[in-house]
């Protein structure tokens, strides 16, 4: 019992140290100097910055993925998984004005693909803050989902000052600023009973990965318009 214990400690730290490898030598969004401007990403053509912002979303929705997968396997029986999965009108983005279905995609402008996708990112900015303190105070949570979490908290801050550059350069709006979404989403002072606060930490899990599949959408059929505007689907 003793050798499958530490056999699985040290393939959960391998594959931890291997995860974090693979993504540290991704081309990720680094925007922000040393005075915390985003001259970083000014400097870049517009199109290796939509380029890298596409990279960035498609790594953040990948990940999304993975952390549902592990909060399920951790702490959501089988039957709660179905009720999640039906429970989509509890999203906290639904008040959102986003478009939801393909026409409706095809058929809005390019500024408001970009400004889609800056509203689904700064919404989630504050709520995930909030779901990487919550998990921190779990019994049981690995290691890896510890970090998993923390890693997309981090990455969805660069994603915001990405875009917020990329609708700079593309649609030559003045201003140039990354600002928070005032919209309630998360009550710090309420403590849950344990089951229900498992279960509304997954629900944003599942919420939040839906909306990550949407800003790498988005972003992707920008990426068309740019190069093939009429066969994009």
């Amino acid at each position: 019992m003793y050798v499958y214990t530490t056999l699985g400690i040290q393939w959960s730290a391998w594959a931890l140290l291997l995860w974090s490898q693979q993504l540290t030598a991704s081309t990720l969004l680094d925007c922000r100097d040393d005075q915390g401007s985003l001259s970083r990403c000014t400097s870049i053509s517009q199109e290796k910055l939509l380029d890298r912002v596409i990279h960035h979303a498609e790594l953040i929705y990948r990940v999304s993925e993975e952390l549902c997968s592990l909060f399920e396997e951790l702490f959501i029986p089988f039957p709660f998984r179905l009720q999640s999965n039906q429970a989509a009108y509890a999203c906290i983005t639904r008040a959102l004005p986003i478009p939801s279905s393909k026409s409706e995609i095809q058929q809005i402008s390019d500024k408001w693909l970009l400004h889609s996708v800056l509203m689904l990112v700064q919404s989630w900015i504050e709520p995930l803050a909030y779901l990487q303190m919550t998990m921190e105070r779990y019994d049981h949570a690995s290691d890896m989902l510890l970090n998993k979490t923390k890693w997309v908290s981090e990455k969805l801050s660069s994603l915001e000052q990405g875009v917020v550059v990329l609708i700079k350069k593309m649609l030559d709006e003045s201003t140039l600023s990354t600002v928070q979404s005032d919209q309630g989403t998360v009550q710090n002072d309420v403590q849950p009973e344990v089951l229900e606060s498992v279960l509304r930490d997954y629900s944003l899990l599942t919420c939040f990965k839906k909306d990550a599949h949407k800003m790498e959408t988005f972003l992707k059929l920008l990426k068309c318009r740019q190069t093939d505007k009429y066969n994009c689907a």
